[in-house]
């Protein structure tokens, strides 16, 4: 097959070893792996380790997927990565995983398939179409998606498993680069309470927040109310920093001390450090942000849902691309504050 993002993937040829910018994720699908410092390698085997060790096949190493297969190897795991460009893969052989030049190769005799690729198209392209998962995965596996999608392409890949006797859950995530790398992700899950059950312990290896939400679709849903809140919030946090600098306060003093207040949040700890030092490298890219934006738009449209709010602040996403901004990170929404506030934006 010609196979396909983080974030943070798999675009139309995954057959290849050197075909992609990788996904995101809360990361994007920009390949910013191979630069990145090389991971530990993973600790000694042990007998107890060996016999809680899985075959997991991992598809799509980029911003969020590359320190995610590393840390499942991290916990002992048996992991094949495949990506559309090799330096990732290199990157996870160097840390201890395997690396495959097709997802064919990579999933064969794989129990546990994880995908984390950028979007809708990509999930297909990787899951479902000729050469892909589904094609080359044996019955009984279980397939896991963690990229950021619509909860009707889940459901869409749950029935098209199901007929392969494949078992599937949407697991989205929600943590940025920094909670991949760190293994504090927060990880929603759609799909059987019992494969959940099965696959917690992976989730475990990735994640501090690990929580089932309800049937398949429902960890998709979720993370679009993830994305809703945290496009918000960044929007709100760069107005706030606009304001406060022309109103010649110490802006850092300022975060700080908000930061322990009410108004404190993981989106201000997180992202204070690019709107102070105006650096805007990827964790999680405007361009991704915009897809979800979208998603969260037409699944709140689906079930009546007003967003008042979130309407504005997604015109303001897409402005932000508009403008030439789409693969910077997500706080460079304070750009566009910026830009309507009559300053020059370099």
């Amino acid at each position: 097959m010609s196979a396909p993002t983080a974030s943070s993937g798999c675009p139309a040829s995954c057959a290849r070893p050197t075909d992609r910018a990788p996904p995101g994720g809360p990361g994007g699908p920009t390949d910013r792996t191979a630069g990145r410092a090389t991971p530990s390698p993973p600790p000694p085997r042990t007998k107890e380790r060996e016999a809680m060790s899985r075959k997991i096949a991992f598809i799509g190493l980029g911003i969020m997927g590359s320190p995610m297969a590393a840390n499942l190897v991290k916990a002992g795991h048996h992991v094949t990565g495949f990506n559309l460009t090799q330096p990732p893969i290199d990157a996870l052989v160097a840390a201890g995983g395997h690396g495959a030049g097709s997802i064919a190769e990579a999933v064969r005799d794989a129990e546990v398939v994880i995908t984390m690729v950028p979007a809708d198209p990509q999930v297909e392209q990787v899951i479902l179409a000729e050469g892909g998962v589904l094609e080359n995965v044996g019955a009984g596996a279980l397939v896991i998606d963690m990229s950021s999608i619509t909860p009707q392409t889940s459901i869409k890949v749950e029935a098209a498993a199901k007929e392969k006797g494949i078992r599937t859950l949407d697991a989205p995530v929600s943590g940025g680069e920094a909670g991949a790398v760190e293994a504090v992700l927060s990880i929603m899950v759609g799909g059987a309470a019992s494969d959940f059950a099965e696959a917690k312990p992976l989730f475990d290896a990735l994640g501090t927040t690990v929580v089932h939400v309800g049937p398949a679709g429902a960890g998709q849903t979720v993370k679009a109310a993830n994305q809703l809140i945290v496009a918000v919030n960044i929007q709100v946090l760069a107005e706030a920093v606009v304001f406060l600098e022309n109103a010649g306060v110490d802006l850092a003093a300022a975060l700080d001390v908000l930061g322990g207040g009410l108004a404190g949040s993981t989106v201000l700890n997180r992202k204070k450090g690019n709107m102070l030092n105006r650096e805007f490298a990827p964790g999680f890219r405007i361009d991704l942000h915009h897809k979800d934006m979208g998603i969260v738009t037409d699944a709140a449209r689906a079930v009546g849902a007003a967003l008042p709010v979130g309407a504005v602040v997604a015109q303001l996403v897409a402005s932000a691309r508009a403008n030439g901004d789409g693969s910077l990170d997500h706080s460079a929404l304070l750009r566009g504050v910026e830009r309507l506030s009559g300053r020059e934006v370099g």
